[in-house]
């Protein structure tokens, strides 16, 4: 039987590194700090190795001077040419889906309705028919989203007449930012003719209506 002799324990080194904290800019200078790293040579399974990482500290950006990154200004560009072209794309659609509601009314509709703002060029004030006339909400539904109003035109003559009348469409700070004209031909005692007024302006704003002048002749 053979008594084998107490190992040795092999010395502990200890391994010093200096770690320098790159890329963080301090108010003061750059900075390090060092790590040290305690084990014993060998590898087996009863060595006891310990480590750890050093928390770098935030720069202080109170110190920083200057004017903020190109990219940021690019971004915020890039945001406001987003909204224009979203803007000119509303009023775009919202055009074409009025002239395309347009194209279904007859042309003696369009005829009339240009002679009405030729007739309105030489009227006076509010003109002579503004108690002949009224609106009539028309629901977005039936006009594929576009604003759209019945212009009830009524002639409560004794004669046969015609009418023109000027419609003004104000946003909601009051502003007339759009005009359309309808008419209504030979209209004998009492009957009525219900053109439509359609704005070619997008869906928001939301717009109101308003009989600015009515001519009768």
């Amino acid at each position: 039987m053979s008594v084998g002799l107490p190992r040795r324990k092999r010395p502990v080194r200890c391994r010093s590194a200096t770690v320098t904290l790159a890329g963080l800019v301090v108010a003061a200078a750059m900075g390090t700090a060092s790590l040290v790293s305690c084990g014993t040579d060998g590898g087996g399974s009863g060595s006891n190795n310990a480590s750890f990482s050093p928390t770098p500290t935030a720069p202080d950006t109170a110190s920083f001077s200057g004017t903020p990154p190109s990219a940021l200004s690019s971004l915020g560009a890039s945001v406001k040419e987003s909204a224009r072209a979203a803007a000119s794309a509303a009023a775009s659609s919202a055009s074409a889906a009025a002239s395309a509601f347009e194209a279904s009314v007859s042309a003696d509709v369009a005829r009339a309705n240009a002679a009405a703002e030729q007739r309105l060029k030489n009227a006076k004030g509010q003109g002579n028919a503004m108690s002949d006339v009224a609106l009539t909400g028309k629901p977005r539904s039936e006009t594929g989203g576009v604003l759209a109003l019945v212009v009830n035109i009524t002639n409560r003559t004794d004669k046969t007449a015609s009418y023109a009348v000027q419609v003004d469409f104000r946003d909601p700070d009051g502003k007339v930012v759009e005009t359309r004209f309808v008419g209504a031909e030979k209209l004998k005692p009492g009957e009525r003719a219900q053109p439509l007024a359609i704005s070619r302006k997008p869906p928001e704003p939301r717009l109101t209506a308003e009989i600015a002048r009515a001519q009768r002749y």
